[in-house]
């Protein structure tokens, strides 16, 4: 993968037209964003076009579309919060500090090539952090849609002040958060072609401001700063250095997620393939120059890349464009976004939470596995009412564990001690009839399947099961993996079986396998001549040396 994407003119109209269009619908989204983060509606824009114009030049997904989003907003929004109430005087600058450290997390992800293992998640864990990140952004537009400045605090103090609110609601600004809202929501799908349902709510609902309600006293953006941006150091203060970068290799670790699910969409629709370490070192890069300039971190943005690809955007050109032209905006146009109604940024913010949530999951909750259900619904809550990375942290425990509990019940179902012919076991005519020659004073241990910590009970269990045997076969032929604690399991019953004066004969030890059993040492228990490729050969060793035993003991 070439440092910068992958860029040529042979798409250049689509690639135009993804630029404009993604300009067009990013606006609203990055103006909605940034008044919500409580840093103003400009470092929503200056997110906008940094994160959009380095991700887009050095990730490896050439058709995505970042910015900020729904979830990279809602942690920046508590970020700030607790930046400023530890250190009034430096808190904002602290604040983007983080942004940039959770650059540098990303650009470490990519180097150290950690990109297919952030995404390794269970879908009920995605589904619950999501829906539950849409929730807090619902609850933090609560305050601006009924009319009210959003108090100190964040959510808990929304929620707590939500009766006081509800009570004097601003009935004039409320109605034009619905407004927008019902544009965004019931726009005819033949107009969505040609003209965003969030720009038309943007422009309709400040029109009605100026018209139906040019006699009512509403509540506005105000002046945004043109020009150039204010460019912000890092920032670090002793006390609150440990807790700057746990919250920045948090921050990293959220957009990476949010950017590589988006990816995978966007490889779905243009059936390639995306670098994704690539993809994390160009999400950083953003981050990093979105922090210096005071803008809002940001990641792959699902309905901006979607958008993207339907118009016929193929290269990263669209992103790059889609960047110059916000810029433009910022630079030249920003005093026309002053006289937007706060409403109605509450409206776009509102129904991009609405649509976070996971619908389809949602509604489908009570087919899946109850345990599913279960961690989607703790996550979600967790989300909500704890702390982000908590609720990935522990739905991503809760939810290994039951994968694990499965697979080694997968699993333990190949794992058989015989003394006879067993339809368990898949046996050749051969091996049945030794075995039923035997008599049951030759044993034959199957294991299948990758044998890990979770089975090593059942070896326990299924070994100690065999009272009587002159002869073990133990069969490793259709074992690909074996750790260490089912290799130990398999030494205790090898020495268990010994200790009874049992013949161990070991079958299929082979690649890694024979090598781990090498370096613990357990292939040394056992005689050269009773290692075996073959288990037939074996079971024919074994059943000839009982049959040489049992006739020196009667002769």
């Amino acid at each position: 993968m070439p440092l910068t994407n992958r860029i040529h003119f042979r798409n250049l109209h689509g690639d135009i037209f993804g630029g404009v269009t993604n300009a067009i619908v990013s606006l609203p989204i990055a103006l909605a964003f940034g008044a919500a983060s409580g840093l103003g509606p400009v470092a929503g824009l200056y997110g906008s076009i940094c994160v959009g114009f380095f991700a887009s030049l050095f990730g490896g997904t050439p058709t995505q579309i970042s910015e900020p989003t729904g979830p990279t907003t809602v942690f920046m929004t508590a970020i700030i919060t607790a930046m400023i109430a530890r250190n009034p005087e430096h808190g904002m600058a602290m604040a983007f500090t983080v942004v940039m450290l959770s650059g540098v997390f990303q650009i470490l992800f990519g180097i150290f090539q950690l990109g297919k293992y952030i995404i390794l998640m269970p879908y009920s864990v995605i589904s619950g952090f999501m829906s539950g990140i849409g929730v807090i952004l619902i609850i933090l537009q609560i305050p601006p849609f009924l009319g009210h400045a959003t108090p100190e605090g964040g959510l808990m103090a929304t929620l707590t002040k939500l009766p006081q609110l509800l009570a004097n609601l601003n009935p004039v600004e409320t109605n034009l958060a619905i407004i927008t809202m019902a544009i965004i929501f019931f726009m005819p799908s033949r107009f969505r072609r040609y003209f965003p349902p969030q720009l038309a709510a943007l422009v309709i609902g400040t029109i009605i401001s100026f018209t139906l309600l040019h006699n009512v006293e509403l509540r506005r953006i105000g002046e945004i700063p043109s020009g150039l941006p204010t460019l912000y150091m890092p920032t670090f203060t002793p006390a609150q250095t440990m807790r700057m970068l746990i919250d920045g290799a948090m921050l990293g670790m959220l957009g990476s997620i949010d950017a590589l699910l988006t990816s995978v969409i966007a490889d779905s629709m243009t059936r390639t393939e995306t670098y994704e370490d690539q993809e994390l070192i160009g999400q950083g890069i953003g981050n990093l120059v979105a922090g210096l300039c005071g803008g809002l971190p940001g990641s792959g943005a699902t309905m901006g890349t979607v958008i993207n690809i339907q118009v016929g955007a193929r290269t990263a050109l669209a992103g790059l464009i889609r960047a110059a032209l916000m810029l433009i905006v910022v630079l030249w146009a920003a005093d026309l976004a002053e006289y937007i109604p706060m409403a109605v940024l509450a409206g776009i913010a509102f129904s991009v939470g609405i649509e976070m949530l996971d619908w389809n999951f949602l509604k489908r909750s009570h087919k899946v596995p109850w345990k599913s259900t279960l961690i989607m619904y703790g996550v979600l809550l967790m989300t909500v009412f704890m702390d982000l990375m908590v609720a990935a942290g522990v739905g991503m425990f809760l939810a290994n564990l039951l994968t694990i509990e499965q697979l080694s019940n997968v699993h333990a179902q190949q794992i058989k001690a015989i003394c006879d012919a067993d339809d368990t076991i898949p046996l050749n005519l051969e091996e049945k009839e030794l075995l039923n020659l035997a008599d049951g004073r030759v044993s034959l241990f199957y294991m299948g399947g990758p044998m890990s910590f979770g089975v090593a009970k059942t070896i326990a269990r299924e070994h100690l099961a065999i009272k009587n045997c002159d002869t073990l076969v133990m069969d490793l032929s259709d074992v690909p993996y074996l750790d260490e604690t089912a290799a130990l399991a398999i030494e205790n019953a090898i020495k268990d079986f010994q200790q009874k004066g049992c013949q161990v004969f070991i079958v299929g030890a082979v690649g890694r396998v024979k090598q781990l059993l090498e370096r613990l040492g357990i292939l040394n228990l056992v005689p050269y001549d009773n290692l075996f490729m073959d288990r037939t050969y074996a079971l024919k060793r074994a059943v000839v040396m009982d049959k040489v035993e049992i006739g020196l003991q009667t002769g």
